[in-house]
Parts: C-alpha cells; sequence; structure tokens
C-alpha cells in the first residue's frame, strides 16, 4: 500500500545482506511469575527500548531474517501473504518479560487502535490472526488450553507502551474467567453495559468458533460517531466463550482500566501455575 516502506524494507534487505544479519535478541523463554504492570507491557528488548521497539523488531529483524533465510528469528512466526510489500503481513513475537504471553503486530507501520487502517476493509482481520495464533498459548502451557481462557486486548492509547499496533494474547485472569461465565447469560448481540470484577465494560457477543466474521474494530466504531472519532480512547478485549448455545466470544470496550489488565500471562486459569 506504501511504496515508500516497501522501497525502505527492500533497501534495508540489500543493506543487511552486505554488511552481515542484524542482531538479534534470543534465549529461553520462562514462565512469567511477577505482577501486571498498570502499563501495558512491552517487548522492548535491550539494542531497543523506546517506544518504536516493536516497529524496529519485527520490520529490520524478523521480516528481514524471513526474506533471507526464512528464519523469523527473534519472531515465532511472520506471515507475509505478498511478500513484495510486507503491508498487509503480521509478526507473532513472545513478550520479553516472558510466560504465556505473545503479540501479534502488523509488519505495516500502524501507531495503534486510533490507526484508520484498522478500518479499511482491505485490512487483515488481526484479532482473527490473533485467535488462530492461541496454539503458541498451548505450546506455552505444555496442554490443551480451553476457549473459555484465552484472552486478546489492545490497550488504549494513552496507556500503551508502544507506538505500534500490536495484539496482546495471553490467558485471562481467573477472576475475569468467573465473572464472565457468571454474567454469560446476559450478554447480548448489542452493546450493553457489563460488570467484570472491579470495572463495568461495554459487552457484546459474538457467536462462532473464530471471528473471520466479525472485526470488533469495526464493531467498536459502531458504537457512535464520537466513538469511531476517538478509537484512541478505547481498549477492546475479546474474550474466548462457551454459551448455553454455542461457541462464541465476548467483545469488551471501555474508556477505563485498559484491556491488557484483564488478562494473565501465568496462566493460572488453564493450571501452568504461577
Amino acid at each position: 500500500m506504501k511504496s515508500t516502506f516497501r522501497s525502505a524494507l527492500f533497501a534495508l534487505t540489500v543493506a543487511t545482506a552486505a554488511t552481515g544479519a542484524l542482531a538479534v535478541a534470543g534465549g529461553a523463554r520462562t514462565p512469567h511469575g511477577g505482577d501486571k504492570a498498570s502499563q501495558g507491557s512491552t517487548y522492548t528488548p535491550e539494542v531497543n527500548t523506546g517506544p518504536d521497539a516493536l516497529r524496529h523488531i519485527v520490520q529490520e529483524q524478523c521480516m528481514v531474517n524471513w526474506i533471507q533465510k526464512q528464519d523469523p528469528a527473534p519472531c515465532e512466526k511472520v506471515f507475509l501473504p505478498d511478500a513484495k510489500t510486507g503491508n498487509s503481513g503480521y509478526a507473532l513475537l513472545a513478550d520479553r518479560k516472558g510466560g504465556a504471553h505473545f503479540l501479534l503486530i502488523p509488519t505495516q507501520t500502524m501507531a495503534g487502535i486510533e490507526s484508520n487502517e484498522l478500518l479499511d476493509p482491505d485490512s487483515p482481520n488481526y484479532f482473527a490472526e490473533a485467535w488462530h495464533a492461541r496454539d503458541l498459548i498451548t505450546r506455552f502451557v505444555g496442554h490443551p488450553v480451553p476457549r473459555t481462557a484465552i484472552g486478546l486486548a489492545v490497550n488504549t492509547a494513552h496507556s500503551r507502551g508502544q507506538d505500534q499496533f500490536h495484539i496482546h494474547i495471553e490467558c485471562l485472569r481467573q477472576d475475569v474467567v468467573e465473572s464472565l461465565r457468571t454474567s454469560s447469560a446476559q450478554i447480548g448481540d448489542v452493546w450493553a453495559p457489563l460488570p467484570i470484577v472491579d470495572s463495568t465494560y461495554q459487552a457484546m457477543r459474538v457467536m462462532g468458533i473464530g471471528l473471520d466474521g466479525a472485526n470488533p474494530f469495526e464493531l467498536l466504531a459502531k458504537l457512535g460517531p464520537e466513538v469511531r472519532r476517538h478509537m484512541g480512547d478505547y481498549t477492546l478485549v475479546v474474550a474466548g466463550m462457551q454459551f448455553k448455545d454455542g461457541a462464541g466470544f465476548v467483545v469488551l470496550t471501555g474508556t477505563g482500566p485498559t484491556g491488557e489488565l484483564l488478562l494473565d500471562a501465568t496462566c493460572t486459569v488453564a493450571g501452568a501455575g504461577g
């Protein structure tokens, strides 16, 4: 979509081939045992700790390694449907703090939830792709994780620590799972207030085993014209659900506590321990 990005990518690829591979951050991952910070946690390797770290990691390391060597390192995976541009692709990266915590990051430059690209009908359904990537949680935990334990979150613009759009893929907190289970009969097909632990979010349900037919960003924008103009003020959380009439999801949004705080990288709810 953006010729400048395409030119920059291939210029970088040629330069890297001539001067040697870029340094990558490696190391084994261990379960995350600390408390979640009030700000959104981010992958901020020592080689780049600024707010553009995720963008640099994906565009300058993961994509280059994938194009040159078919190796996504330091990412878990790189998906490029159009290898010539990379504009509609994404990468999956383990969060540097460890645990059952992964990030889906578009390969194109995109700031966050306020980005217009997220409402472009030609853009990928990033939430659907993040849900497909939940097998990373299962692999880390070491046994099957039920859909009702998985949560996806995008933080508000003011609470995020990175200026490259990303979706957190983790387990839900135990108390959040219990709250959603208790309230499941109250969740309908239109937005309505729903108390979750100590906060109230707008909630609606989406039926189906996957999210390919529903884009949570579009659902958020339909809350009203003011919401569409101020998307950055809102957080989005998608949680797997099992309703009485079938599998589905609950989509949560609000301008209060950011969505990542409902997640738990220790995956205690799935028996992963702390």
